[in-house]
């Protein structure tokens, strides 16, 4: 309800008490408000989760030390370009997973970039007081310089969300040749999950895309009909962001509190294996997860005080063959 009432207040006074608020979009804001209260309330209600809550915790605990803070800052910055801007870590795993990847993430990103300020009355289009031709961007009551109405920028400018509904539509066409051909994405692959947000992106951009071809060479016709649609459409998408996959585009950057937790197990103590003596975990990580485990309310603490995670995965291994050996054979089987 507090990110509810920030954005209303947000949308209030950023259209300067309503006066550039167009009211023709008022099933927008009401759907992004809709929106925004299911995605806070999902990301609130994952990070109470126990595993998640310790990395959530331990993340900033260890990205804000004193000694290294302007070093994680640095670290923080490339990530932020490797894993958002690049998205290298798709890369690793196929090209064109990457390229379907990047242009449905920036496309989406873009069209936000453009669609919400304009819908909440944030930014609007001003002409010049002394020349008409000319157009005045106007941020939340301040001017942004002018341009050309007929220009190269004005068309840029007008026509974003068609650039990313096409980038949109590309990496959807790449997509669905994936989920269609690849035998591994098939075995994992389910409508709700994996079709349904492409069949929502491809509604909204198709439909986005009609709205300018109907504008620019059909005189209008149809005009309002695809406006309808396209409404419905985006509408049924923000009213879908919270529950589906959509909503990792949310979860996604607190994955980068991971890298500076495996960062610091690497050079902090290590755990040693109970039975074999090896190496097989950060202190750290071993602890943390008895802690989580305790939470959950599996409690694997031994008679003698030692613990199971204590163990390491080779010797767990071991030890289930010989107690199914022994539950088969008994005790002198072996």
């Amino acid at each position: 309800m507090i990110a509810v009432v920030l954005l209303v207040l947000s949308i209030y006074f950023g259209s300067d008490r309503m006066k550039y608020f167009d009211p023709a979009l008022i099933i927008y804001t009401s759907a992004t408000v809709f929106a925004t209260f299911g995605v806070v309330y999902r990301y609130a209600v994952w990070l109470q989760k126990p595993p998640t809550a310790l990395y959530w915790r331990r993340g900033w605990q260890l990205f804000l030390q004193p000694g290294s803070l302007l070093k994680h800052i640095a670290e923080l910055c490339r990530l932020f370009v490797q894993n958002f801007i690049l998205q290298i870590f798709i890369e690793r795993r196929s090209y064109l997973r990457w390229a379907a990847h990047f242009l449905l993430s920036w496309g989406c990103l873009l069209a936000a970039a453009v669609t919400f300020p304009l819908v909440f009355g944030w930014v609007h289009f001003d002409p010049a007081p002394n020349n008409p031709s000319m157009y005045v961007p106007v941020v939340m009551g301040i001017p942004m310089g002018r341009f050309p109405a007929y220009s190269l920028i004005g068309w840029t400018t007008f026509h974003l969300l068609d650039f990313s509904a096409i980038g949109i539509i590309i990496g959807m066409v790449l997509s669905f040749r994936r989920r269609m051909y690849d035998t591994d994405a098939q075995a994992l692959q389910s409508f709700t999950m994996d079709f349904l947000p492409l069949i929502l992106l491809f509604a909204v951009s198709i439909t986005g895309l009609m709205l300018t071809v109907s504008s620019t060479f059909m005189h209008g016709d149809s005009y309002g009909f695809l406006a309808l649609i396209h409404a419905f459409s985006v509408i049924v998408t923000l009213l879908y962001l919270p529950f589906g996959k959509f909503f990792h585009i949310f979860q996604r950057p607190a994955n980068m509190g991971v890298h500076f937790y495996k960062a610091a197990g690497a050079v902090s103590d290590r755990a040693l294996c109970a039975r074999c003596g090896a190496d097989y975990a950060s202190s750290m990580h071993v602890e943390d997860l008895k802690q989580v485990l305790a939470e959950l309310g599996m409690d694997y603490t031994f008679d003698d005080g030692t613990h199971y995670q204590d163990v390491c995965p080779t010797c767990r291994r071991k030890m289930m063959a010989v107690n199914q050996l022994q539950a088969i054979g008994g005790p002198g089987f072996l």
